[in-house]
């Protein structure tokens, strides 16, 4: 069920944080009560752009149970988990007590492993809970054809989330999955989850997958609602003015300074201060990012 509702638009929602350093937990329901409004089709909370990485297990649990609470089945919530094995295991079972509805594995801490390494890993995590996980594929966590194909015999996978970008890999994977002839091969889900996944979703598309996360949904929404649509529909001058006036400058100024993936999602949406190693917008970025903000708006 999880992977049917992986499609279209996906939100990764912020966490924030009070003056002190706390989780800010009723900002943080407000922030995914507006998430909801803008229909996407499940939520994530807790990942990259949720600091999963910054969060105690106690934080953790309080995001999560919070998300749930909000959600109130409208939609799926997907929470991270990530770093040692032991310390995912722990992290999604305490999705799982929290009431969260999936799981997004992020990469083993540190450690480079091949292929086969990384399965197993996937199926270390996958046996702490019976909760969907969906595999997120980036840094020290690459998989080829035929650990993609492994992953059909683990009944919880769902679905695979790159944050690769290499469309060349990523199309084998695709197919040997496709052509397994696996059962389960028709309903495996594929997400793009690049960073500013909209710059991407033309070329993923055209190897079969496409559903994406939009960061951009986290601060202006009209922008990646405008984007989508024109994506699904074809309106081909409509996303090329967006790409043009919005998607590819705001890529541009992530780039300047390492975190600003994350940083500059979170000025966007003016929920606050990031925890280290991330540090935050400088105020003339913000003033840049600002100006992009408004030249989208301008092109719709």
């Amino acid at each position: 069920m999880l992977t049917m509702r992986l499609q279209g638009l996906l939100s990764f929602p912020l966490t924030p944080f009070t003056a002190e350093g706390s989780v800010d937990l009723p900002a943080f329901a407000e922030h995914v009560e507006t998430q909801i409004s803008h229909d996407p089709t499940a939520i994530f909370v807790a990942c990259g752009t949720g600091e999963f990485t910054a969060l105690s297990l106690a934080e953790f649990r309080d995001v999560v149970s919070a998300a749930v609470a909000v959600a109130k089945g409208r939609l799926p919530v997907v929470a991270g988990c990530g770093g040692g094995p032991q310390v995912a295991s722990e992290f999604a079972r305490a999705a799982a007590d929290c009431g969260a509805d999936g799981l997004l594995l992020l990469p083993p801490y540190l450690v480079s492993a091949p292929p086969a390494g990384i399965l197993r890993y996937i199926s270390f995590v996958a046996a702490a809970t019976p909760l969907p996980l969906v595999v997120y594929q980036r840094s020290n966590a690459k998989l080829d054809p035929a650990t993609a194909v492994a992953l059909l015999d683990l009944p919880t996978v769902v679905g695979i989330k790159d944050g690769l970008g290499d469309v060349d890999a990523m199309l084998r994977i695709v197919t040997a999955i496709r052509t397994s002839g696996h059962p389960r091969a028709a309903s495996f889900g594929f997400l793009n989850g690049l960073p500013t996944a909209e710059l991407t979703v033309q070329a993923y598309q055209a190897i079969g997958v496409d559903s994406y996360s939009s960061a951009v949904l986290c601060f202006a929404p009209d922008i990646a609602k405008a984007f989508y649509k024109a994506y699904v529909s074809g309106d081909a001058s409509m996303v090329e003015r967006l790409l043009s006036n919005f998607y590819l400058p705001f890529a541009a100024l992530r780039d300047k300074v390492p975190g600003y993936a994350v940083s500059l999602v979170k000025a966007g949406a003016g929920l606050g201060d990031v925890r280290p190693p991330l540090i935050n917008v400088t105020p003339e970025h913000q003033d840049e990012l600002h100006d992009i903000i408004a030249r989208g708006r301008a092109a719709l």
